[in-house]
């Protein structure tokens, strides 16, 4: 990965804790939501500054972006929930040490049905070249 520097670095995976995760949930069930309706979604029922903090922390983390509808402000997810899990892999491949041997694991690791969407997906990418 590049740095704003211009060096190549291992980089962190942007990690969610158990509340920004029920949050980003919740937003990419829903797409756009304020702090009240967040609230009134989750089960906890959690002070109002405490989701403006984490809303606050997803937005530094680039998943969330704030827009200003009439008087309220809404919470949308800038990427979805899919492209979250795939950059979440990709990093781990990229500080997990020895590349190929990580993807072997994984691959080893997978059932039969999403082998075989991975190889159709493979083929089909080799089709096109």
């Amino acid at each position: 990965m590049t740095s704003k520097s211009g060096s190549t670095e291992k980089s962190s995976p942007i990690r969610l804790g158990a509340l920004e995760q029920q949050v980003m949930d919740l937003l990419w069930d829903d797409g756009s939501l304020t702090v009240r309706q967040i609230i009134e979604d989750l089960d906890n029922v959690p002070a109002y500054t405490t989701i403006a903090t984490v809303l606050t922390n997803l937005e530094r983390k680039g998943l969330v972006r704030r827009e200003r509808q009439g008087r309220s402000v809404l919470h949308r997810p800038i990427i979805s929930r899919e492209e979250h899990a795939a950059t979440l892999m990709q990093k781990a491949l990229l500080n997990g040490g020895d590349r190929a041997a990580s993807i072997l694991h994984f691959v080893e690791g997978i059932g039969a049905e999403d082998a075989e969407l991975l190889r159709g997906y493979l083929n089909s990418k080799d089709e096109r070249r």
